[in-house]
């Protein structure tokens, strides 16, 4: 190399010429970003937690405990439970990733340098500016990482590496190293053709044996550009760690939070919830401003003695300030009594210390389109009314007093709702109106991606109208009186002439629909369930959905 700093190659024509290194980017690597923001969102204990994300029937993330399994991306559902008996598995959700992304794109961004985004999972920025600022690219790396552990989510789940480019640097993440000023090539070399990202250009160069990014920056400029175009020659100036495309970076957001502090602390609630309101009015003034409403917000709320405590709230519209301020006051509430744990912070003995802090940040935004109102009368229904009642209902009865059912993912009718705690994010729900990621399959608003996934053995439409919430016993009968079965093949003994509930007189069947067999959890021993459903029709109008499980009928639902 150079005195200078350059390196020599030789341009497509077979002209010599001099090119500059790539600027040193610095690259905060997620490699498995879907299944670090599943384990963020699931409840209960997440420590040793084997957990993988699924999508279209192969995995694409996966937990370190899964990993330590023997479960990989992209393997099949199926091979991977069978390599982890108790791997838990959970649909993707790219809008969920997306939105729990930011939060380490902000972190970036206070290191003063545009931050380049190119999916969640991955962010770059230039390293020349801050590491001159913070004393070298080893302190810049260490206070980013400082500045990463603090954010809520579970385990190491970052890697930060530098070096000459967006590639090298991404390679460099992966192994947690600084890479030198001119030495990325090092770096590439013994790595496998195919971290290029080009498969058919990593097929045709193994055909050739050649398996190493070392071997492909070998071969002649020129040679490339004619056996395999433009796109092959770009993929050798990687290989040399020559790359020349720019971050693509993105304007810094503007700072939206709003906070206050409390000299001496605030001891009473109604004190804290005056300026909760405040606080929510000067939010949504700021938001007025730029044409946004918030959908999901988070407080942080800092006692005297240094706990800190976290709350997020979504909304079905937009949160407004009455609403925060009365949301603030029984979650105040819960906290200072020890109702419910909290999701930060330790908080012991908060009731006695007061309220230091107290911040707003809004999560999620969306456009503000604003409500048609009719012109001569009044509105039918008041959305903030009414949130601001279901409230105050919640800070007298507790904040489970107030459910609202969501569609997830399942086979049977009582298996597809999940009922949440109003006011609750609900995991895999976007908000309305919210952007989904690129390449993201458009899902029910109020549902999770699960309820879109396949699941063979799901009860066909047209969903019955009332879910019993104790399965009704009954007794499916054929044409002689004896008990209508389902075998291991799934297939009845006979056609079902009588159905008899709750131990009533049989009545007629006139029409039949199934069965539907279902045999879930087969690889686990003492929890696997193999149920059949069946649509019946009575002939006093009445039509039933019944389930067999070890021989037994029972009512799961009723149809209109």
């Amino acid at each position: 190399m150079p005195a200078d700093g350059h390196l020599v190659s030789r341009a497509p024509g077979g002209s010599p010429g001099r090119r500059a290194l790539p600027p040193r980017t610095l690259v905060v690597l997620c490699p498995d970003w879907p299944a670090t923001v599943a384990l963020a969102t699931t409840r209960g204990p997440r420590a040793g937690l084997a957990l993988a994300v699924v999508e279209k029937g192969r995995v694409v993330a996966a937990s370190p405990e899964a990993r330590a399994a023997g479960v990989r991306p992209g393997q099949r559902r199926r091979e991977a439970e069978s390599r982890c008996p108790s791997l838990v598995t959970t649909a993707r959700d790219r809008s969920a990733e997306a939105w729990a992304f930011e939060p380490v794109v902000q972190v970036l961004e206070r290191f003063g340098a545009p931050v380049a985004v190119r999916e969640p999972g991955w962010a770059g920025l230039a390293a020349r500016g801050p590491s001159r600022y913070f004393g070298g690219e080893a302190a810049l790396v260490a206070r980013i990482g400082a500045a990463l552990g603090r954010l809520d989510l579970p385990g190491r789940w970052w890697r930060t590496g530098v070096g000459d480019g967006s590639f090298v640097a991404t390679q460099a993440a992966a192994l947690e190293v600084l890479v030198p000023r001119g030495r990325g090539a090092e770096l590439l070399a013994p790595l496998a053709v195919e971290v290029l990202e080009r498969p058919e250009l990593a097929e045709v160069l193994r055909r050739l044996g050649i398996t190493t990014l070392g071997a492909f920056a070998a071969l002649g400029e020129a040679e490339v550009l004619a056996r395999f175009g433009l796109d092959g020659s770009r993929a050798l100036r990687q290989a040399r760690g020559l790359e020349e495309e720019p971050l693509g970076t993105r304007p810094p957001r503007p700072e939206l939070s709003v906070s206050t502090g409390f000299d001496p602390p605030a001891e009473t609630i109604e004190a804290t919830r005056f300026v909760a309101r405040a606080l929510g009015e000067q939010l949504g003034e700021r938001l007025a401003e730029l044409g946004l409403a918030c959908t999901r917000l988070r407080v942080e709320v800092v006692m005297a003695g240094g706990a800190r405590l976290s709350r997020r709230w979504s909304s079905e519209g937009t949160v407004r300030a009455p609403v925060v301020a009365e949301w603030l006051r029984w979650q105040l509430e819960a906290w200072l009594g020890r109702r419910e744990p909290v999701e930060a912070g330790t908080g012991e003995g908060a009731g006695a210390e007061g309220v230091r802090r107290l911040e707003l940040v809004p999560e999620e935004l969306v456009p503000a389109r604003g409500r048609q109102l009719d012109l001569w009368s009044r509105p039918r229904a008041d959305p903030e009314r009414a949130a601001r009642a279901v409230a105050r209902v919640q800070a007298i009865a507790g904040p489970t007093s107030v459910v609202r059912g969501v569609l997830v993912g399942g086979r049977g009718p009582g298996e597809r709702v999940r009922l949440v705690a109003f006011g609750d994010h609900s995991p895999g729900v976007p908000p309305a109106g919210a952007p989904r990621a690129r390449g993201a399959r458009p899902s029910a608003r109020q549902g999770d991606a699960g309820q879109e996934a396949p699941w063979p053995g799901r009860l066909p439409p047209p969903n019955p109208a009332v879910v019993a919430v104790t399965p009704l016993p009954a007794e499916l009968l054929d044409a002689s009186g004896a008990p209508v079965t389902v075998d291991g093949r799934g297939a009845m003994s006979a056609a079902p002439a009588g159905l008899a509930v709750s131990g009533a007189p049989p009545l007629p069947v006139v029409a039949f629909a199934g069965p539907w067999p279902a045999d879930e959890r087969w690889w686990q021993a003492g929890r696997r369930r193999r149920r059949a459903r069946a649509q019946v029709l009575t002939a006093g109008g009445c039509a039933y959905l019944l389930a067999c499980e070890g021989g037994r009928w029972s009512v799961e639902a009723s149809y209109d």
